[in-house]
């Protein structure tokens, strides 16, 4: 007797549907601190600002691990919209939160112990940041990051069209701030455009301001 499965495959409906949740953006919360720590500590291992901020390449890892929980439990949680995949990660902040989710100084002060000599660069580059932050009202893309096992799977393009969604709901742009060259064709093709290169201070990577206009 022939049997014929004219239904799909129940695996690859399993994976499919896997697959999706692992995609789904859903808001992130205090009890994702570590996690997102360190899916974001991975991510931005190789990145010039990170390996400029922590040079030694053995301590890089947990150092980016505090740094992360730094940002994320002092900055982005009280005044950002934080989102998340299994694997990736995205801070955003809304125009009338951006005056308070800049670095204060209890927020320097710990994140001087993790950088030790750097921080005097550290505090350089918020300045240079905020000389160049724009004066339209605008959504501000903080951190954007995917954990290298889990890139190109779609995982990092589904916060970043989250966020932008929200953005051009309320009719306005999204500005963003880049040490990664590779990244800026990835950022284009959401409809990004360059600014300003930045140098920053101490011999520092460049840094792409970008710009995106809002869509109806």
């Amino acid at each position: 007797m022939r049997i014929t499965n004219t239904g799909a495959d129940p695996i690859e409906t399993s994976n499919k549907a896997a697959n999706a949740a692992a995609n789904k953006p859903r808001a992130v919360t205090s009890e994702d601190a570590g996690a997102v720590s360190r899916l974001l500590a991975r991510a931005f291992e190789d990145d010039p600002m990170m390996c400029w901020f922590f040079p030694e390449a053995a301590t890089r890892p947990a150092a980016l691990g505090g740094y992360f929980t730094t940002l994320f439990t002092r900055q982005y949680l009280p005044y950002g919209l934080c989102e998340r995949t299994e694997h990736a990660a995205a801070f955003w902040v809304a125009p009338e939160a951006q005056e308070k989710a800049v670095p204060d100084e209890g927020t320097i002060r710990e994140l001087a112990e993790l950088l030790g000599d750097r921080a005097h660069w550290f505090r350089q580059c918020v300045e240079a940041a905020a000389a160049n932050a724009p004066q339209e009202a605008h959504w501000y893309l903080a951190v954007l990051g995917a954990d290298p096992v889990a890139q190109r799977r779609g995982q990092g393009a589904a916060l970043l069209r989250s966020g932008l969604a929200r953005a051009d709901a309320a009719g306005l742009p999204v500005h963003l701030e880049s040490s990664k060259a590779e990244n800026l064709a990835v950022y284009r093709h959401f409809g990004f455009e360059v600014l300003e290169e930045v140098p920053l201070p101490g011999d520092g990577p460049t840094l792409w301001t970008m710009r995106r206009a809002p869509r109806g």
